[in-house]
């Protein structure tokens, strides 16, 4: 080997320390991703503790000067709070027990049991969980006026499990392809049906990936807002992103008190994530490569 080849084979094995450790394409790329999506979580959660006044001082400042908590006072002693509250949690719980208890058993079935057809209908399920929401909320405003479901918690909960259950039986079923059969093998010799070895067996192990399912369903439907504003106009059973939406009048915009409530609402749902990070990083990584 040559010399300058010799170079360039040190050149290419040799770490980069100090600066320069840090200063590469992926690094930078992750830094400016990070602020763009925490600046508009700071100005929310900055703006919910300045006046009124202060909130819309021009120019804005990026600390408030007199932080006051009356904000979120005005945001949850809303006449209305504790019910857009009710609802959101309703649908929510709901929506996410139906789309797990279904996509345990699809995800099993596509899986494990013999299946003519399996690749057409995991297209489906893939396109399904990508089609936007807006081009089906018109007609499906249409079919739910027809079979009387608007204003109600059943009309959303029907088309939330519509949306979400693609994407949970598509992480279901790659989570249980890495599952090994031997135990299932023994549950079936030892006389266990289907939906024993299911409970017993399979569940146990799936954990990771049904958890992971369910976060993202319950954040999914909790911050939903196109549906639910199409569908439920009375106010009795708006939803929390709906009744944020709906602050204020037509004089007056309290971003204070609406990005207060916003946050009110972002926060329990934020902790849920940072809290179970570990358990939704393995049920994203569990069978990630499977087809």
């Amino acid at each position: 080997m040559s010399g300058r080849g010799r170079g360039r084979g040190r050149g290419r094995g040799r770490r980069r320390t100090g600066v320069r450790r840090y200063l590469n394409p992926v690094t930078v790329g992750g830094l400016v991703l990070v602020v763009l999506t925490a600046a508009p979580l700071y100005w929310m959660a900055v703006t919910s503790f300045k006046s009124p006044v202060e909130a819309g001082a021009s120019p804005p400042t990026l600390f408030p000067e007199d932080p006051t908590l009356d904000n979120y006072r005005h945001a949850l002693d809303a006449a209305d709070m504790d019910r857009y509250l009710f609802n959101s949690v309703a649908v929510c719980v709901s929506s996410t027990v139906i789309v797990l208890g279904l996509a345990l058993f699809a995800g099993y079935a596509l899986a494990r049991l013999p299946m003519r057809g399996r690749g057409p209908v995991m297209v489906g399920l893939l396109m399904i969980s990508v089609f936007p929401v807006i081009a089906v909320v018109t007609p499906l405003y249409l079919v739910e006026r027809e079979l009387g479901l608007l204003n109600s918690h059943g009309g959303l909960i029907i088309p939330y499990v519509a949306f979400h259950l693609p994407f949970a039986i598509w992480m279901l079923r790659n989570s249980m392809l890495d599952l090994p059969r031997e135990l299932e093998e023994a549950a079936t010799i030892d006389g266990a049906s289907v939906v024993r070895t299911l409970r017993s067996v399979i569940l146990p192990q799936a954990g990771p990936a049904l958890f992971t399912a369910g976060v993202f369903t319950f954040a999914a439907t909790w911050t939903e807002f196109l549906m639910a504003l199409t569908l439920n106009s009375e106010n009795d059973f708006r939803t929390i992103p709906v009744g944020i939406a709906i602050y204020g009048d037509r004089y007056q915009v309290p971003y204070g008190v609406i990005f207060a409530a916003a946050m009110a609402a972002t926060v329990p749902v934020a902790l849920l994530v940072l809290v179970f990070r570990r358990a939704v990083l393995s049920g994203l990584t569990d069978g990630a490569v499977k087809g």
